[in-house]
């Protein structure tokens, strides 16, 4: 059986925030396998994923989830329970990833640089005061989301008493994060190999926001990023420092601002970065003449390879 001849299941949607994101992700996996000749089944990330899963028997999951439930080591545990290889990071680098606190913690004792930050639990019912540790502007992001989903920036003593008032309705945990002035920069790792440098220009709002993300228009992606070869391959090299550090593998993708002074900072880590039509990932591949269904089938060969091991062992 060739490879063209296995079955990809794309499981996609879930019931995370970003469901529709996932959607797109997913759809535009399921037209590159098509094109590729695959045989590509999609389904939904809900109670019957299990049941569908073994009803289609694939040799290979395609992991095309967004947030919660995908990136954060639940659906990779099922998968390995049920021995089915699939795209991305295991159960326990995605769970990391996932953990915004802990992911800055470890980059924090390896030294890797990073804004700094504080912790505060919100589900006893008392709002937090303004950290003392800290001062204002800050970033305020739950501790487990992806996509700039529930990202605010406070300026004053009442925006953070409101910014806590709405985490509390959504998030038990949130976490306010220094603001650093500068410009936003991701390097994305396929394979093993850092990809060109990307720099993000936000065309609405006041920072890389949700809308900023994936509404047509909503940033500018100018890939390679117009920076001197020093900082591009410092950036390279801090996105593969993170992405070996977390135990990832296939692909991933590091944000950074870097100040006026021209000092990196990480601002978080992607595991599985969007592959929509606005995705930052596909564009850094394109620059290097990696089309889309090469990108796709790439990844898809991690996860069949790792299924062949499995096998022989």
């Amino acid at each position: 059986m060739t490879k063209r001849n296995k079955k990809v299941a794309v499981v996609m949607g879930g019931s995370s925030s970003e469901r529709e994101i996932s959607i797109q992700t997913g759809s535009g996996v399921m037209r590159a396998l098509q094109a590729l000749g695959y045989e590509a089944q999609s389904l939904d990330y809900d109670r019957r994923f299990v049941d569908a899963v073994r009803e289609i028997a694939p040799d290979v999951v395609f992991n095309a989830l967004h947030g919660p439930g995908g990136e954060d080591g639940h659906v990779q545990a099922l998968l390995d329970y049920l021995v089915i290889p699939y795209t991305g990071s295991g159960v326990e680098s995605s769970a990391l990833a996932m953990d915004k606190h802990l992911t800055k913690k470890l980059l924090a004792a390896e030294g890797l640089p990073t804004a700094a930050w504080d912790l505060f639990d919100l589900s006893g019912g008392t709002l937090p005061l303004l950290p003392g540790s800290l001062d204002l502007p800050l970033v305020i992001k739950p501790r487990y989301e992806g996509s700039s989903q529930g990202v605010t920036i406070v300026h004053t003593h009442e925006q953070w008493t409101n910014a806590m008032i709405g985490a509390a309705k959504n998030y038990p945990q949130i976490m306010a994060e220094e603001f650093l002035d500068g410009r936003e920069f991701t390097c994305g790792i396929l394979g093993e190999e850092a990809l060109p440098v990307i720099e993000i220009v936000a065309n609405t709002g006041d920072f890389y926001t949700f809308d900023a993300k994936y509404a047509p228009g909503g940033s500018t992606h100018i890939v390679p990023a117009k920076i001197d070869e020093d900082l591009a391959a410092r950036l390279q090299m801090l996105a593969l420092s993170v992405h070996r550090l977390l135990g990832l593998r296939d692909y991933s993708r590091t944000d950074f601002i870097v100040t006026k002074e021209g000092r990196p900072h990480i601002l978080e880590v992607n595991t599985l970065p969007g592959l929509t039509p606005t995705s930052l990932l596909p564009d850094a591949c394109a620059s290097l003449g990696i089309t889309y269904e090469a990108l796709i089938e790439r990844l898809v060969g991690y996860a069949l390879a790792r299924g062949d091991v499995r096998d022989v062992a």
